[in-house]
């Protein structure tokens, strides 16, 4: 099972989730998220040796201008969580990063979105909720594409997180159920979490 933690602090969190071999550490960069960092903690994030853990650049509908000046260089993949249309994310991606693409389902029909970014290196099935914490249907789980490359988010907890497995998920990403209060994770929520992974025989 891979794991995506998302809304992280740049100072605070990361070498935890480096030490628990969390594989993608996300990190937001919108102004109305109570998750938002400061573009100065990137210059924070260099000095962690990342181990095999991967970098994201949580983004909604980022410019070149922004991309080029603060994610390049700095993250391994760009979370695109706005209405990039395909042609965009090839185009972000030709600048010399890894994408994922956010998809925002609401009933079934919104599945077949995903198939349009072909040039996705991930493909993130989401609520509609933005960061809202809305539980995403487990009859629409089971229709999800079956793959590393598809993520699943949407209030995946240590409560769940047992029967979205057994539904064929193989990629989740997580945030407000590791929370202690809104924007601030919970290290002991976090070891729970990756202990009970750890206990599910897949």
């Amino acid at each position: 099972m891979k794991i995506k933690i998302c809304g992280l602090n740049p100072n605070r969190d990361v070498q935890l989730c480096i030490d628990l071999k969390i594989n993608f550490l996300g990190f937001v960069f919108y102004e109305k998220s109570p998750r938002n960092i400061n573009l100065d903690d990137i210059k924070i994030l260099k000095k962690y040796n990342k181990n095999q853990s991967f970098f994201v650049a949580v983004c909604v509908n980022p410019t070149n201008d922004f991309i080029k000046k603060n994610i390049i260089d700095n993250f391994d993949y760009i979370q695109l969580h706005g209405d990039e249309s395909p042609q965009r994310v090839t185009d972000i991606k030709n600048l010399g990063l890894k994408t994922i693409k956010a998809i925002k389902v609401k009933d079934e029909t919104n599945i077949t979105n995903h198939l349009d970014y072909k040039d996705a290196d991930i493909i993130l099935f989401d609520t509609p909720g933005m960061e809202k914490s809305i539980e995403f249907p487990s009859s629409l789980i089971k229709k999800l594409p079956k793959g590393e490359k598809y993520a699943l988010a949407g209030s995946v907890s240590v409560n769940n997180i047992k029967n979205i497995s057994k539904s064929g998920v193989k990629f989740i990403d997580l945030s407000s159920s590791l929370e202690s209060k809104l924007g601030y994770k919970d290290h002991h929520k976090i070891k729970c979490f990756i202990k009970r992974i750890n206990e599910i025989k897949y």
